[in-house]
């Protein structure tokens, strides 16, 4: 049932019952639309409420329909809006809870509103890279004026319904029970003719002109790649500018062009993907999970802290151990500092400042964090040490304890074999700074239970990170792609780029921080540990070995003033440095290799084509469930551009025998080993499909 339909004395109450948020599907719209007929016919009815079941009046557009013909079929919103407006009898809009996009559409085509305290309205169609496309665009600068109805639909953040209360989007707003308030209103206005409608409103915003050029142009330069803020504008302008229905029109039009451009495709997709990340197909959504009431971490290092604040964050007690006093006492400083400087922003207040530092307490035994629901260790990444933590952990923690290890690239399954209960072991790996981004790769080991991942997995959305999970291999997804990325980039310097060309090339493209600049924040000796196990484990896979020489010189990046680029104190700008560049064109001299011009091209599709060509390997393998799950590793850790979508979203937006054909050419090049085309792309790309 998707709208039910009632009439109290001579009132009758249509509800939108569609859980979780009442999304206006097909089926809802069609019931509507039926309701409204028999509330016509019924000559006792002589108003008519529309009202929202459970916890929302509208969320807006079912997203289970999204992508789908049925997103489009009639009647459509834009129809439901009309029979509702042209309605001979009034109808009322009952709001509360929320109130967002074709809801709060739906409710500018009632004739009147009225609306409980602590409503969100929004028209959030913009962060999906589109805009209101069923009237929002012209009927709202007509309630709320031009200024505030651009803000709000430009930036699509929600506003309390008693902030919108002395505007003509309300005609009331009240207290106590919703439903009977709406009665009597309702009662009030039965015999009012004619009927308002907000489409008859005139907007009147003396020299509209100036304000729009300047909304123009504050927000062409702060929307970057993405088309929809500034189309919103213009759909905005045209309420102004143009009769009623031809406005109505100009927004269909923007709508649908929106729709159809690689940026919302791509925010679409960021939106689906992180949905699906957590659904696990062999892991039952009931699955009951353990309490976690308190949580251990394991060292009080730059990750041990930034994972600590998290759950502080969240309202979770946390015990940090380390060893040594002065390093316990060093790491604990470190966190009030970081707590300090959000106080300072104003982005914290002071009560919320004393109540997350009181969560989050030190220790130098683990007798003390025996009774933890939740332990993560954030040592030194080097499996001898990990062993002596868990074996440890395995004497002390109580029975039922999920034992973590934040782990980036090391076997969790041999870490698990360390414990008498490998059951209760799971990866849960932070990025860099932990208490910022927003990734946590969830790894599953093969005797993992399926209630500790469904736990980990609920927790990862308690503590506001994306949850990914990822089987167990080396490096996991995010690492083990980023190997093949960090090669390429390699292989670049020694035929004839500089780190600054390389990284450019990339921030071009769109993302964060190019390799180098992303090697000399992480820490460049990182990476030279990792290759050291590497030469013995895989001695076959070759590397540059520009970055060992960089080690070498101790230009180990920001932390020691020097890496592939110069620092200065107390400023973080990379400038180029000749020190670097010169023994780059040495290296490239002592190997023989005459160095040429690369173009940006060729350097942005062999960084990229390699993260998804080690991306295709990992699906086939079953090492991530999705393409999409790649796509949000990358996303929320990796600083790649929003609007390409991730690397297996961009592959599928060239068109996989476009990529295939780039592999193939690079394969003729020096180290054409790693050109070897995954087995899945070349099956897809033969169906004519993509990853996604």
């Amino acid at each position: 049932m998707s709208a039910e339909y009632q009439v109290k004395g001579n009132i009758a109450v249509i509800t939108l019952n569609n859980p979780p948020v009442n999304g206006l599907g097909h089926q809802t719209r069609s019931a509507v639309v039926d309701a409204m007929q028999l509330a016509l016919k019924d000559e006792a009815v002589t108003a008519i409420i529309i009202t929202g079941a459970g916890k929302a009046f509208s969320g807006g557009a079912d997203i289970k329909e999204f992508n789908s013909a049925k997103a489009f079929a009639e009647p459509s919103l834009q129809t439901v809006i009309n029979v509702i407006e042209n309605s001979s009898k009034p109808v009322v809009a009952a709001i509360h809870s929320v109130c967002m996009g074709g809801g709060l559409e739906l409710a500018l085509g009632c004739h009147y509103r009225v609306a409980a305290a602590g409503a969100q309205i929004a028209l959030p169609e913009v962060k999906l890279g589109i805009l209101p496309g069923a009237g929002g665009t012209q009927r709202l600068p007509r309630v709320l004026g031009l200024e505030m109805a651009l803000n709000m639909i430009v930036s699509g953040t929600p506003v309390a319904s008693e902030k919108l209360a002395q505007t003509a989007l309300f005609n009331q707003m009240l207290e106590g029970d919703l439903m009977q308030g709406a009665l009597d209103f309702a009662n009030t206005v039965a015999a009012t003719r004619p009927l308002p409608r907000v489409r008859d409103i005139k907007i009147d915003y003396p020299n509209y002109e100036a304000f729009l050029q300047f909304s123009r142009n504050t927000v062409a330069a702060m929307a970057g790649p993405f088309p929809a803020p500034l189309k919103c504008v213009e759909a905005v302008a045209a309420a102004v500018t143009m009769k009623f229905d031809d406005g109505i029109q100009f927004e269909r039009e923007l709508f649908l062009e929106l729709v159809q451009s690689t940026e919302s495709k791509a925010l679409r997709h960021a939106f689906f993907g992180e949905r699906a990340a957590g659904k696990i197909p062999d892991v039952p959504e009931d699955t009951p999970l353990r309490a976690i009431k308190s949580v251990a971490v394991i060292g009080a290092g730059t990750m041990g802290g930034g994972i600590a604040m998290n759950f502080a964050n969240a309202g979770i007690p946390v015990q940090i151990l380390e060893m040594k006093q002065d390093a316990l006492d060093k790491g604990l400083a470190t966190i009030r500092k970081n707590y300090e400087n959000t106080l300072k922003k104003g982005k914290l207040t002071q009560e919320k400042f004393e109540q997350r530092l009181a969560l989050i307490t030190g220790t130098m035994s683990y007798q003390d964090i025996a009774q933890a629901d939740l332990v993560i260790e954030a040592v030194f990444e080097e499996m001898g040490v990990k062993q002596q933590v868990f074996k440890k952990l395995d004497e002390v923690m109580k029975p039922g304890a999920i034992m973590a290890s934040n782990t980036s690239t090391l076997d969790v399954d041999v870490i698990a074999s360390f414990t008498q209960r490998p059951q209760d072991v799971i990866g849960m790996h932070f990025f860099s700074p932990a208490n910022v981004m927003k990734l946590l790769e969830i790894v599953r080991g093969k005797a993992t239970a399926k209630d500790v991942l469904a736990t980990v997995m609920a927790l990862s959305k308690k503590i506001k990170k994306t949850g990914v999970v990822s089987g167990v291999c080396d490096g996991f997804i995010g690492n083990r792609m980023i190997e093949q990325y960090s090669r390429q980039a390699g292989f670049l310097l020694e035929e004839g780029c500089t780190p600054e060309q390389v990284d450019k090339a990339v921030e071009k493209l769109g993302f964060a921080m190019g390799p180098f600049r992303m090697g000399d924040l992480a820490g460049n000796d990182i990476g030279w540990a990792i290759r050291k196990r590497r030469y013995i484990d895989k001695p076959l896979v070759t590397y540059s070995k520009t970055a060992d020489l960089l080690c070498e010189m101790g230009r180990y990046g920001q932390k020691s003033g020097a890496g592939w680029y110069d620092y200065k104190p107390g400023d973080r700008k990379a400038y180029p440095s000749q020190v670097v560049n010169d023994m780059i064109v040495q290296h490239s001299a002592d190997l023989g290799i005459a160095r040429r011009n690369i173009s940006d091209q060729e350097i942005t599709e062999r960084l990229i084509f390699s993260l998804v060509n080690e991306g295709a390997h990992i699906l086939e393998e079953g090492i991530a469930m999705r393409a999409s799950d790649i796509d949000m590793v990358y996303l929320s850790g990796y600083g790649f551009p929003l609007h390409r979508g991730g690397p297996m979203f961009y592959a599928d937006t060239l068109g996989l025998p476009n990529v295939i054909m780039a592999m193939d050419k690079y394969a003729k090049g020096r180290h054409g080993d790693a050109w070897k085309v995954a087995p899945l792309t070349s099956n897809l790309a033969k169906e004519g499909k993509g990853f996604n």
